[in-house]
């Protein structure tokens, strides 16, 4: 199997490798990697905004996070599904708190409204009531190629009005490509979709005896995002969601974050870094919807990994995303938190990820607690999306010892569980759930419905999955 691969040591090094599989992979810009004095200080300052959070809430021990890479050992994630459903059941979407049965779409938007509330207040934190303004700006506008493919490319930029606090600025910078060949006609866009800049090419490297090589990315012939979109009349969106939040616990005093409560550390039930990229996201939606060259009526979200669950944040909170593209988004994003596969509760809490969701969802995390005595689960947030359709997507547990696990942290099979456990309420609204409820063999496109799914054979990387989508788009948008 051809891959593009990192070594573990190179992985664990530099928390800068993290962030750009999935995030800055689909950005606009990549970053200069962070010196090793400021990740240690990003990493202090985080220890101890999450220390700050967790006295708060009264909380002196934490479960501890698994390993990834350990396979067999003590304290490495389980990968074995036999072990995965340790609870008897989830809760059921179409079940009101007081035991009432959803049976109609009127009943179904008061339903919405409490599941909203509980992931507001216990997930990804409540969006603060005033959020400054954000003004678009067009820098340039250029017609070049990208990947070959003529194109034109507005250089934008958001400001964020900081008159409130002037001690943060926050600036969103964004590259709007649409192709050449559709000049004055309005096309779909995707933000998350590509970048103007060529693909890195990591070359597989030759492991040493017992060497472990995580699979990071796609096969080096995989078709290129960018390339596929404008050859099919799409254009796209470079963005850095680190532009609107840092992708850390120092950062919560910076960022839109930061603006929003004056430089002053937030509450526990205040919005975390996922809804900040989620917001960041629906002001590019702002202006796309002003753009002469964009459709705004289908104007896609993606993301990957950590930028996966920030675009179902996205498409949840935003009406207008036509559909998402959700990759690999594991636990925290599509994934059940009820499972015991891959990142664990303890993981997505930690001092390195907890800033993604509220300070509040710490207590689930939290010694002699679990996801069980969390009130909501993932799938009762993918349904927050109905009807509008939705494609779910990841990787493979790789069996080659060499190159594990692939994307079984992001655990393919639960994200399915999830989408499964969610389509009643595409059902209730008279669109079309996932339409099976057996997880399908390795590379099976479920597309019959309004939920789509597909689990390719390499590690964690979207690039097989994109045909699929587009495939996907392209079916929903003849519906309207």
């Amino acid at each position: 199997m051809r891959s593009w691969t990192l070594s573990k040591t190179l992985i664990a090094s530099c928390a800068f490798l993290s962030l750009t599989a999935s995030v800055a992979a689909q950005t606009q810009t990549p970053a200069a990697p962070p010196s090793a004095s400021d990740r240690e200080a990003i990493a202090a300052a985080s220890r101890a905004e999450r220390d700050r959070e967790l006295k708060l809430l009264g909380i002196s021990e934490m479960q501890p996070g698994a390993t990834a890479y350990d396979i067999g050992k003590p304290g490495n994630a389980n990968y074995d599904e036999s072990k995965a459903n340790p609870y008897p059941r989830l809760p059921d979407v179409l079940i009101m708190s007081d035991g009432t049965p959803v049976k109609t779409p009127e009943q179904w938007k008061k339903r919405r409204a409490e599941l909203k509330a509980m992931f507001d207040e216990n997930v990804y934190g409540k969006y603060p009531a005033h959020i400054p303004k954000v003004t678009w700006s067009v820098d340039s506008v250029e017609t070049t190629t990208v990947q070959g493919i003529p194109a034109i490319v507005k250089h934008i930029t958001g400001r964020v009005d900081n008159s409130s606090w002037p001690a943060v600025t926050v600036e969103i910078h964004a590259d709007v490509v649409t192709p050449a060949s559709t000049k004055g006609k309005k096309v779909p866009v995707i933000i998350g979709g590509g970048s103007i800049r060529p693909r890195p090419n990591f070359p597989r490297p030759t492991p040493a005896p017992g060497q472990v090589v995580h699979m990071l990315s796609s096969p080096p012939d995989a078709p290129d995002s960018a390339k596929l979109l404008l050859e099919h009349s799409w254009g796209f969106v470079g963005r850095n969601s680190n532009d609107v939040q840092a992708d850390n616990g120092a950062g919560l005093d910076q960022g839109i974050i930061g603006l929003v409560n004056k430089g002053q550390p937030r509450s526990l039930d205040d919005w975390g870094v996922l809804r900040a990229w989620a917001w960041g996201d629906s002001r590019l939606l702002d202006y796309l919807e002003t753009d002469p060259d964009v459709d705004a009526r289908k104007v896609s979200v993606m993301g990957h990994s950590r930028g996966g669950k920030a675009a179902l944040v996205a498409q949840v909170d935003d009406p207008r995303f036509a559909i998402g593209f959700i990759s690999s988004s594991g636990a925290g994003g599509a994934d059940l938190y009820r499972r015991n596969y891959g990142e664990t509760m303890g993981n997505i809490a930690g001092a390195t990820e907890f800033h993604w969701f509220a300070g509040n969802f710490m207590k689930y995390a939290a010694a002699g607690h679990s996801a069980n005595d969390l009130p909501v689960d993932s799938h009762e947030f993918i349904a927050l999306v109905a009807p509008r359709p939705i494609f779910i997507g990841g990787g493979a547990l790789l069996t080659d010892p060499v190159y594990v696990p692939g994307d079984a942290w992001q655990d393919a099979r639960g994200m399915f569980m999830a989408a499964v456990a969610a389509s009643p309420v595409w059902d209730l609204l008279g669109a079309k759930g996932l339409g099976t409820t057996t997880f399908p063999p390795m590379g099976t496109f479920i597309d019959s419905g309004d939920v789509a799914f597909r689990q390719h054979q390499y590690g964690h990387t979207p690039a097989p999955n994109w045909p699929y989508f587009i495939e996907f788009a392209d079916k929903e948008f003849k519906k309207h």
